[in-house]
């Protein structure tokens, strides 16, 4: 693994891994999740460069290793750049190689996102447990402070109460994520909002998506609802395939069936690359 940095913007110096391969069929561009950081997703990157494919991945503002105050970034939009700078990075790195963008949960719904309101040029995109709705309701009391703070104070940072223990079957992945320095709870007013905004947009998209995606949930997510994945891609119109995954919690890259899921999405992939 390598590590990259780059300014975005803001001026935020923002921290990227990048798990190169010679001669990749493929390069895959990732965004991770709430309160975590790229680094959680080295076997992932292992395992694709295993298989031909290369990966570059970065911790979002506020997150990991990359600057700006934990938890917060001002707006969706600036989520959105942090992505196309990620892109326009990734591209640099591998001018001829086919691109597919990756988000979990969080980084799920900021590519989609990203994706249905950008339209960028890419070979795929892949969702895991996209934060579409989550899988139960947000106290109304810590929603309505934020939408207040939003315009008040939007770097007043909240809990998450994220419960580690659904992230994971495998307790040894709950306890490392617990342990995990670079792990945090904090999400600001104007990141939540803008987030919860994003999921409700969409949760009502009954559009095209402009490339062929893949939707892959557990059944037994407790924090995201897979409910909502389902009904989202049988909604959209396009190239859209949705995968269920019976009783698997939150993170599937991290549960023990994870080589499948793998094998999944690289076969879907190779069926998405163009012809030699």
């Amino acid at each position: 693994m390598n590590a990259l940095n780059w300014k975005n913007s803001q001026g935020i110096e923002l921290y990227a891994a990048h798990w190169p391969v010679a001669n990749p069929i493929a390069v895959i561009a990732l965004a991770h999740g709430q309160g975590e950081h790229i680094g959680r997703y080295q076997h992932v990157a292992e395992w694709y460069n295993a298989h031909g494919v290369a990966v570059v991945g970065f911790d979002h503002q506020g997150y990991g290793r990359s600057g700006g105050p934990r938890g917060h970034v001002k707006d969706l939009d600036a989520f959105l750049d942090d992505i196309g700078l990620l892109l326009e990075k990734t591209a640099e790195l591998y001018p001829d190689t086919p691109l597919f963008l990756y988000g979990h949960s969080m980084g799920g719904n900021l590519v989609l996102n990203y994706a249905l309101r950008r339209k960028p040029e890419l070979k795929g995109l892949i969702a895991t447990s996209p934060w579409i709705q989550l899988a139960f309701e947000a106290p109304a009391i810590k929603v309505l402070v934020g939408k207040l703070m939003r315009k008040f104070m939007p770097t007043l940072t909240l809990p998450t109460n994220l419960a580690a223990h659904f992230i994971s079957q495998d307790k040894a992945v709950v306890e490392a994520y617990k342990n995990d320095p670079l792990v945090h709870d904090k999400i600001s007013a104007a990141a939540g909002i803008a987030l919860m905004d994003a999921a409700d947009w969409l949760d009502s998209y009954k559009g095209e998506v402009p490339m062929p995606l893949l939707l892959l949930h557990g059944t037994g997510d407790k924090i995201i609802s897979p409910v909502a994945t389902k009904a989202f891609a049988e909604r959209v119109k396009g190239d859209v395939t949705h995968q269920e995954w019976d009783g698997l919690y939150h993170e599937l890259h991290n549960e023990n069936e994870k080589a499948e899921v793998f094998e999944y999405t690289f076969n879907w992939m190779k069926q998405h690359l163009p012809a030699n």
